[in-house]
């Protein structure tokens, strides 16, 4: 334990880092990972922080995948990944089917699988509040050997994240948001 810290330093610290969203995992790998002494050159003047920008060409065609054709892609330009501008939505209607959200989605700019697949590329990226959610990309719809129209979405199993297919004809739920621009 540091006796160079006030516990009131230590506290105003700790604020701090929830206040930036820091979780217990972020704050162990700071420590273990050097991190800090870098920190420290910032803020005396000695370094800069240069951000990452993402740029996800949501233009580009689809990932072709084993036994499933898309029908249909959304196109979407050039996305600077921002997770503030996505919102989940979800259908004030109740009982509806992914064919009817869909027809409900059409000016709405919902995200393509370019987004999804950046982001299986970059789970780090994910928002923690997705997890607990199949959060569902309407810019992309594909169809299966057997000719049901299905898209896919991104989940949290508990370890990793992963995707997968849901069918357009299953009724949609609270917990399978449309990830769409806002």
């Amino acid at each position: 334990m540091s006796t160079l810290y006030s516990v009131g330093q230590m506290n105003q610290l700790g604020d701090a880092l929830e206040l930036a969203d820091f979780t217990p995992t972020d704050v162990a790998n700071l420590r273990s990972s050097g991190l800090l002494s870098n920190v420290r050159r910032v803020l005396r003047g000695y370094a800069e922080i240069k951000l990452n920008e993402y740029v996800i060409d949501c233009d580009a065609d689809p990932v072709e995948l084993d036994g499933w054709t898309v029908v249909r892609h959304v196109k979407g330009g050039r996305y600077v990944w921002n997770p503030h501008r996505i919102i989940l939505y979800v259908s004030p209607k109740r009982a509806v089917t992914g064919h009817q959200l869909r027809e409900d989605l059409q000016v709405v700019p919902v995200l393509n699988v370019c987004v999804l697949d950046f982001l299986l590329a970059h789970p780090a990226l994910i928002p923690q509040e997705w997890k607990g959610k199949f959060v569902c990309f309407y810019g992309t719809v594909y169809r299966n050997a057997g000719g049901r129209r299905e898209v896919r979405n991104l989940f949290w199993d508990g370890e990793r994240w992963y995707s997968e297919f849901i069918p357009l004809d299953f009724l949609v739920q609270d917990n399978l948001p449309v990830a769409v621009l806002g």
